[in-house]
């Protein structure tokens, strides 16, 4: 499922360390962290006609990603705000809207690895595009298991949203390849652990389960899947579950601030049947969106 340029971003501005300019003038240095390494972390936040969706959650994750990475002169949380809401009333978005927040160790004094070579402080970038949901909830996704395994905590714990996603991107590129919208990622044990964008859940005799979240990130919209199940009375699991699993399942569905939750039809060519009739996933879609105006932040 290949995004398409919106023309409605042709004449964009961006946010790039203390102010707006027009995208085709939005750079970074050579000497950057995020070219010379990747050096960087991001937050993909969406903006509803409400506001921006669970703003300070993405900006505690932000800030638990930059300790981790040991960032300097980290943007203050009000400066932060302040540069959302300056992109966005630039670009006159009010809704569909998505933000790719990027925060980069900053630039070099001289070409190498060293931390300490980045002298100037970070660097912040708000891109905002008008950009629908990323994948089709309507009829849902096919997906394939990739054999590229995703990162835990004995390599490269998941739980720094870095910008280095060299790791996703192979596993992207065999979903391509394979002619289907994502691929599953498995962790170290091969186990599934979620696909190379988004979280992922199934759905068993009335019971939700997911993965646990060892070798993949605590969605922030997984989360909210997660409180609102049980709100709503449903049996919820972590555990560890096998390919094997999820392809008997009755629903399988991933979750992400770009794509809300959306139906896996499709696992390595075995369709996900539903024998059991089940529609909780569109219950919990339903209300899932009845969270969204509480949870959205005006700027």
């Amino acid at each position: 499922m290949l995004q398409k340029f919106n023309p409605k971003n042709e004449n964009i501005q961006v946010w790039v360390g203390n102010g707006l300019v027009h995208r085709k003038d939005a750079k970074v240095s050579v000497f950057d962290s995020s070219v010379q390494g990747g050096d960087a972390i991001w937050e993909g936040l969406r903006r509803y006609k409400e506001g921006v969706f669970c703003l300070d959650k993405h900006i505690d994750r932000l800030f638990e990603s930059a300790k981790a990475l040991a960032f300097t002169h980290i943007p203050e949380r009000s400066f932060i705000k302040e540069a959302v809401k300056a992109t966005l009333e630039a670009n006159d978005m009010s809704h569909d809207a998505h933000i790719r927040l990027t925060l980069t160790r900053g630039e070099k004094v001289t070409s190498g690895m060293d931390p300490r070579l980045n002298q100037n402080g970070s660097c912040l970038i708000v891109l905002a595009e008008w950009k629908p949901l990323v994948y089709d909830n309507e009829n849902g996704i096919k997906v394939i298991t990739s054999t590229q395994r995703r990162n835990n905590p004995q390599f490269l714990d998941s739980k720094i949203h870095h910008a280095n996603l060299l790791n996703n991107i192979l596993a992207k590129i065999q979903a391509n390849f394979a002619n289907v919208d994502a691929a599953i990622m498995l962790d170290h044990q091969g186990f599934v652990a979620e696909l190379n964008d988004t979280n992922l859940f199934m759905i068993r005799d009335g019971k939700l389960f997911t993965p646990f979240a060892d070798a993949c990130l605590h969605g922030i919209t997984r989360g909210l899947v997660l409180s609102t199940a049980k709100k709503l009375g449903v049996e919820v699991e972590e555990k560890n579950l096998s390919l094997v699993e999820f392809y008997n399942a009755d629903e399988v569905f991933a979750t992400g601030t770009m794509g809300e939750l959306t139906p896996v039809n499709e696992i390595d060519g075995r369709t996900i049947e539903n024998k059991s009739g089940m529609k909780l996933r569109a219950q919990l879609q339903e209300a899932f969106s009845k969270l969204i105006p509480d949870l959205c932040e005006q700027l």
